[in-house]
C-alpha cells in the first residue's frame, strides 16, 4: 500500500470518528436536530412549508439503519455516538466495495 493510500484511509477513518460531532454540537448548543437530518415535519416547522419535490420524494428512501442503529432513540450520547461511528465505517466499507466491483467490471471489458 502506498503512502497516498495510507493517508486516504487515515483521513476516512478520522472523518468516521468525527461524525458524532453532528450529533454532539447541536445537543451542546441546544440547536435541535443534527444538521441536515430533518424530516418533513421539522422542515415544515422551520420553514413554514415543505417543498413540493421533498414532500413527493420523502418516502422514497428508507434508511437501512434508522437513527444510525437499533434502539438509539432516547439512548445515551455515548451509545448514539458509537452508532454514528459504526455507520460511518459501514458507509466507507460499502463505498469501497462498490468502487472495487465497478473497477473490476470496467477493467474486465
Amino acid at each position: 500500500m502506498t503512502t497516498f493510500h495510507k493517508k486516504i484511509w487515515i483521513g476516512l477513518g478520522a472523518l468516521a470518528l468525527l461524525s458524532p460531532l453532528g450529533l454532539i454540537l447541536p445537543e451542546k448548543f441546544k440547536a435541535g436536530d443534527a444538521w441536515g437530518e430533518w424530516g418533513t415535519d421539522t422542515m415544515k416547522e422551520m420553514l413554514g412549508y415543505v417543498p413540493a419535490g421533498l414532500a413527493r420524494l420523502s418516502e422514497l428512501w428508507k434508511a437501512p439503519l434508522p437513527d444510525y442503529g437499533p434502539g438509539t432513540e432516547g439512548a445515551s450520547m455515548a451509545a448514539q455516538s458509537g452508532w454514528y461511528i459504526f455507520s460511518g465505517f459501514i458507509g466507507i466499507a460499502l463505498a469501497f466495495a462498490a468502487i472495487f466491483l465497478l473497477k473490476k467490471a470496467v477493467l474486465k471489458k
